[in-house]
């Protein structure tokens, strides 16, 4: 079949399916785009010709920044588990390295994305064109090499015969659970428009399992002797449980063996927020509940979890001497973590492997009543923050207790920067495993509205909730215009601080006074950034995009304001002014941030010595488990 390099593209990622457990999905559901030199000849004329051929085969959508189209992917892939994806395009040069954070935020938070950049001439006849890097040493570089280490597969098509090896690398990393992330294929502008006959095979309908690994014996023995041993167990949920589609499995394990669950900001949702075992959040930004068993805990079974810093509180959160941990995880590099007895495994196999491993093992009644007992305690920590009645600016933990209050349990929230994420991570009630989507391995001021736009793609039958500040609003919204065009809905809660109120906190924390956090006018008479707040309105900016607007000016007005975007068919967005110096609920926990060993300014000598308090909290996690497995009998009797 003669086609262009451009064409054959189009032809493959529309052939390409996951399967897993019997279902299958298509990988590629669509292209987001933006044409320039470098892909509108190729992968833009092909795009074309699809649709007039067949306007579902790959569905094209214009995004209007390429950053923002690549979280948008990250978002819809996120919330199909990981078994469809959306590529995206650009032009050489400006075009290809604005997708290198959207890039980096994919393969962080270990999401499937495809990337087709354009690139330079391949035969070099122009050189340099337009947009082209002259790098002195190196004639095949190109600006395009800065998205290598932010990809886990890179490759670039020089000629058309090296396309289908390309294609079928990118394939096979995307659809690796372990492996997966964000997957580049540079194309030359000359190459994606020549044509080449290739093979009727490569355009056949592709199925790419997606496997769910079992626990290898003898590890799944030394796990569940660990754990028998344990005293006061606990598990923390991470990401891989909503990826693996394991909630019902890690209830089931919970309730078998009485071991309580923590979440991570991926893993929120792993459990009901009522649930009788659900501790809620774990770690610097977790639930008192959590972080109090967590300080006991002897034997910490993390499941899909990367142990990020924010988890593990900086490594102050684990106090136990003797701590042990089991990681069940499906890449084995997590397993590792925490000098931990490994299990690699996908996290509902596994979960349902150890279930059946520690049949008759359990802790005692008055474990699982403590957990009941402090969780209760931390709900109306969280009912006091929801109705603080604040006034005449309410409190940020308000916005979210109304915005929680309106939501249905299937709709979805989404965050990502900024000071939102830490307080829903504690105080958002998460009733379905989907219900909550904070993009926090990356922290990505910006991705709010685009990585919702990605949700609701592709859960159309749920509402989307996008809380965003005015820092990262400012930082890209451009993807209101695609909402519009597109005649997708969002509910954006937009609040209104003035400033990068989150780091503005945590300047305090350091002594550096909330120094550059704020947005004014610079006093003329001091040259200092303290002047009158700007007289920004972005409800007016949303307003110009064609968005439709809603100014809330207390908690009530929110409150229907967010009911009148619940009933409407278009993307509604809601701003709210609120107090940014009021905090959210103490976590009793902590986040290293390193602050200056010496200063002229005594908030800054004065947050130094609670930092070396804090220091000495950290631990190395490196104990090795132990030797001999345990008895069979362990710390609890079986029953």
């Amino acid at each position: 079949m003669r086609l262009t390099v451009g064409q054959a593209v189009v032809r493959f990622l529309a052939a390409q399916y996951t399967e897993r457990d019997g279902v299958e999905h298509r990988l590629f559901e669509g292209c987001f785009g933006i044409f320039g030199h470098g892909n509108v000849a190729g992968l833009g004329q092909a795009l074309l010709e699809a649709e007039r051929d067949d306007p579902h085969r790959l569905p094209y959508r214009p995004a209007r920044n390429e950053q923002a189209m690549v979280h948008t992917a990250v978002g819809f892939a996120r919330m199909r588990n990981r078994l469809s994806t959306l590529a995206c395009t650009s032009s050489i040069g400006p075009g290809a390295t604005n997708m290198v954070t959207g890039a980096a935020l994919a393969t962080i938070n270990r999401l499937p994305v495809l990337l087709l950049p354009g690139d330079v001439f391949a035969t070099r006849v122009a050189d340099p064109v337009l947009q082209q890097l002259e790098h002195p040493s190196s004639h095949d570089v190109s600006v395009n090499d800065t998205l290598r280490p932010v990809s886990r597969f890179f490759d670039r098509v020089w000629r058309p015969e090296q396309l289908p090896a390309a294609l079928l690398g990118a394939a096979r990393v995307l659809t690796d659970p372990a492996e997966t992330g964000a997957a580049t294929i540079a194309l030359p502008q000359d190459v994606q428009a020549e044509a080449y006959d290739w093979p009727d095979e490569l355009f056949a309908r592709r199925v790419w399992h997606v496997p769910r690994p079992a626990p290898e014996p003898a590890a799944l023995a030394r796990a569940a002797a660990v754990i028998r041993g344990a005293e006061r167990p606990l598990i923390v949920a991470g990401g891989g449980v909503i990826y693996s589609e394991a909630s019902a499995a890690l209830r089931e394990f919970a309730e078998a063996t009485g071991i309580p669950v923590a979440e991570t900001q991926a893993g929120k949702g792993s459990l009901p927020f009522d649930h009788p075992l659900a501790l809620g959040a774990m770690g610097s930004t977790g639930t008192t509940a959590a972080n109090r068993f967590a300080h006991e805990a002897d034997v910490v079974i993390g499941v899909g979890t990367r142990y990020s810093d924010f988890t593990t509180a900086s490594r102050t959160a684990f106090q136990n001497p003797g701590v042990r941990f089991v990681n069940l995880n499906v890449t084995a590099a997590d397993t590792a973590k925490l000098a931990a007895t490994t299990l690699v495994a996908d996290a509902r196999a596994g979960l349902i492997a150890l279930r059946d491993s520690l049949a008759g093992w359990s802790t005692p009644a008055s474990y699982r009543d403590r957990a009941r007992e402090l969780a209760a305690e931390w709900d109306a920590t969280v009912q006091a923050a929801y109705t603080l009645g604040r006034a005449p600016l309410p409190a940020q933990s308000e916005v979210i207790g109304a915005a929680n209050d309106v939501a249905e349990p299937r709709d979805v929230v989404v965050c990502a920067a900024g000071s939102m994420p830490g307080d829903l991570h504690k105080l958002w009630r998460t009733r379905d495993p989907k219900g909550y989507h904070v993009e926090y391995g990356y922290s990505c001021m910006g991705y709010e509205i685009a990585g919702g736009l990605g949700v609701k793609l592709a859960a159309p039958d749920r509402d989307v909730f996008v809380l965003v500040g005015d820092g990262s609003y400012l930082m890209m919204s451009q993807e209101l215009v695609t909402a519009v065009q597109e005649s997708v809905k969002l509910i954006i809660v937009l609040v209104q601080n003035h400033g990068f109120q989150s780091i503005g906190a945590l300047s305090e924390s350091v002594g550096a006074q909330r120094f550059g956090t704020s947005y004014r006018h610079r006093d003329p008479s001091t040259g200092r950034l303290d002047g009158p707040v700007l007289p920004v309105d972005l409800a007016a900016n949303a307003e110009s995009l064609g968005v439709r607007v809603i100014r809330a000016h207390d908690i009530e007005s929110l409150r229907a304001g967010l009911r009148e975007a619940k009933a409407a068919d278009e993307t509604v967005l809601v701003h709210i002014e609120t107090d940014p110096l009021v905090a959210a609920p103490d976590s009793e926990s902590w986040w290293d941030v390193p602050v200056s060993e010496v200063a002229t300014i005594d908030t800054t000598r004065q947050a130094r010595t609670e930092y070396d308090k804090h220091k000495q909290d950290q631990r190395p996690l490196l104990a090795p488990p132990p030797t001999q497995p345990p008895s069979t009998s362990g710390g609890f009797s079986t029953s």
